[in-house]
């Protein structure tokens, strides 16, 4: 999968590119991420890609020319690939929506900064505005960052237990189950007798139990589009009960 990153600030993503999964990822072929300098694009001497907004108010605006210039010059008129606005103001990222984008063998990503970027962008531009959350960041770097990290491990080969993703926290639409290694034993508490047993039939419904219970505690919202089976809803009502 191919990212191509258009950003104000291209060093702010080779340290996390080049570690753990993201630079083995890279380092197989699975990945490639290009970055883009918006700045290369700008026509005058002072490389300005900012401007006050039109009819007053705090905050700088990113200009559309160079955003224009540098996509266009890099996908082609018009882009060869989705273009993904990273923003508040978008669609909320979640697993199924990652799954999505996952199917693209290229997405590019613009970063924006300051107050935002010039609407024309967005209309005319972007194919999809995307959010890490409702919050405001200083710029669109780190939620591109996200984005790329969370694709990258949907990516077939990436992990190395191919099933990983799907056990995932949000991937079957429940929170994952609890995890536990070595030692048995750390300071008087001890890994659960089920874990440590060999029964995988029962290991299973274990950690089916628990992330339901997890779900249930956390992040109950879930559990109401969440097609549950007749054994999952008898575990639920025994929660409720008080039962376990």
């Amino acid at each position: 999968m191919q990212f191509d990153i258009f950003t104000l600030f291209p060093e702010v993503f080779p340290a996390y590119l080049d570690a753990s999964i993201l630079h083995r990822a890279q380092e197989m072929g699975h990945l490639q991420v290009d970055i883009h300098n918006i700045r290369t694009w700008a026509t005058d001497k002072h490389q300005v890609t900012d401007e006050p907004p039109y009819g007053g108010g705090g905050g700088m605006v990113m200009k559309p020319e160079p955003i224009f210039a540098a996509v266009e010059g890099v996908l082609g008129q018009p882009p060869a690939c989705p273009v993904l606005l990273m923003t508040p103001q978008g669609k909320l990222l979640d697993q199924k929506r990652a799954q999505k984008l996952a199917s693209f063998e290229r997405l590019a990503i613009i970063a924006g900064h300051y107050e935002g970027i010039d609407e024309r962008v967005r209309e005319h531009l972007v194919t999809d505005e995307i959010s890490i959350g409702d919050y405001v960041l200083t710029g669109g770097e780190l939620p591109a960052l996200i984005l790329i990290d969370v694709l990258t491990r949907l990516i077939p080969g990436v992990l190395g237990d191919p099933r990983a993703a799907e056990n995932d926290s949000h991937a079957s639409g429940l929170l994952e189950y609890p995890h536990y290694t070595r030692p048995e034993e750390f300071r008087g508490w001890n890994v659960p007798e089920i874990l440590r047993s060999g029964h995988h039939a029962r290991i299973d419904r274990w950690r089916r139990n628990q992330s339901l219970k997890r779900t249930q505690e956390r992040r109950p919202d879930l559990l109401e589009r969440f097609d549950l089976t007749d054994e999952d809803r008898e575990f639920l009502d025994q929660l409720e009960n008080g039962e376990e």
